[in-house]
């Protein structure tokens, strides 16, 4: 087994590369995108690493087969085949550890750091990145970033490691920078919370709903949509029982307007709504048919921290009809890794407004600004 690596700008220039030197029967076993260092560190150069291999004896066979292909002879077929079924045993073994070593090689090549031509302490800080789920591309941006300014905070007379962190913290802020963040306003009156079942939209809006009545001394009620879970209705009414506010259940857009009416005279009204399969579309539509997007309204998209990012990004997609004020991210007290919310937040422009730790009422809720964000992403470097 022969195989080699290649470096271009494109995979169009790879192929080509392996086409010539390896012929038509090589294969790609892998590719990924590295950045070359640039002239005194900067100006870093994007190619693409291409590992591709070839069997001799796999080019000889088929050689041998075609060959045998043409033959106008039939009595010639017979022994095609015999040698096909007499040679291929034989070689079995042989590629079949071939085929093991070739595997281990590139568990080796692919499980080098592609950030080892950067000083250990910008390597360190990278890695740490990409180890807490930072999407890649956000990750090689800090890294032309503290290429660019290390050595300018450096002589400030800070610490070499010291001001890599500062560095990369400042690039994460400035990339949120447009994007708000922050708890309630406390400036519309509706307060609607929505997002896939099981992310704990309830207990949320029930801690929302107990700083408004507790500390900001809100006259408020509730209405739920959820009309497929009664115990997600008798939940909703325990906390309001706790609060000592009202509660309406409705149906439809109608009860909604009735119900908003009934409340007229309420600083805010918190709404509960139903959690369904993020994947049907339909759920989002009977949503918009019960709830009345054109109140004044704050609409938070409850997502759970526990789940896949790419599952998080097509829950977005789905409500992407719908007005999304800020995200409240649950359960960050059962994971370690806070990059995804960093990387919806950049990628989709929306801010976040808290983050949940717990089942506690109201204890377990933390209002988000983007510096905290960045600081909890950090909370497990070690200086």
């Amino acid at each position: 087994m022969k195989v080699k690596k290649y470096l271009a700008s494109s995979m169009a220039e790879a192929m080509q590369k392996v086409r010539k030197e390896l012929g038509e029967d090589a294969v790609i076993l892998n590719s990924k995108v590295i950045y070359t260092r640039g002239f005194l560190g900067l100006f870093k150069k994007k190619n693409l690493e291409v590992i591709a291999a070839i069997d001799p004896q796999v080019v000889k066979e088929k050689k041998e087969r075609k060959a045998a292909l043409t033959q106008k002879s039939i009595q010639d077929k017979p022994i095609v085949e015999k040698k096909k079924v007499d040679t291929l045993p034989k070689r079995s073994d042989g590629v079949e550890k071939e085929l093991k070593e070739l595997k281990q090689m590139i568990q080796t090549l692919t499980s080098k750091s592609q950030y080892d031509h950067y000083p250990e302490e910008v390597k360190e800080v990278l890695t740490y990145l990409q180890q807490h789920d930072l999407e890649e591309s956000l990750v090689f941006k800090v890294a032309e970033y503290l290429t660019a300014n290390r050595e300018k905070k450096s002589t400030q007379g800070t610490s070499a490691e010291n001001s890599i962190l500062a560095l990369t913290k400042q690039f994460l802020h400035d990339k949120l920078s447009d994007v708000p963040s922050g708890g309630v306003t406390y400036q519309k009156k509706y307060i609607n919370v929505i997002g896939p079942t099981g992310v704990g939209k309830t207990t949320t809006l029930a801690k929302m709903a107990a700083e408004a009545v507790i500390e900001k001394r809100k006259k408020i009620a509730f209405i739920t949509t959820d009309t497929y879970r009664i115990a997600a209705i008798e939940q909703l009414k325990t906390y309001a029982q706790l609060l000592n506010v009202p509660v309406e259940v409705v149906y439809k857009v109608e009860d909604f307007k009735k119900a908003i009416e009934k409340f007229n005279d309420f600083d805010l009204i918190f709404i509960d709504t139903a959690g369904r399969n993020f994947r049907e579309k339909k759920y989002v539509e009977d949503l918009q048919k019960i709830i009345d997007f054109n109140e004044e309204m704050e609409t938070y998209l409850v997502l759970s921290l526990t789940s896949k990012e790419n599952d998080l990004k097509e829950i977005i997609h789905q409500f992407s009809t719908i007005d999304i004020n800020k995200f409240i991210f649950t359960k960050l007290d059962e994971t370690s890794s806070y990059g995804t919310m960093i990387n919806l937040m950049v990628d989709h422009k929306i801010g976040t407004a808290y983050v949940t730790t717990g089942q506690s009422v109201p204890e377990d809720i933390e209002e988000m600004e983007k510096e905290r964000i960045v600081d909890l992403l950090f909370e497990g470097y070690r200086k």
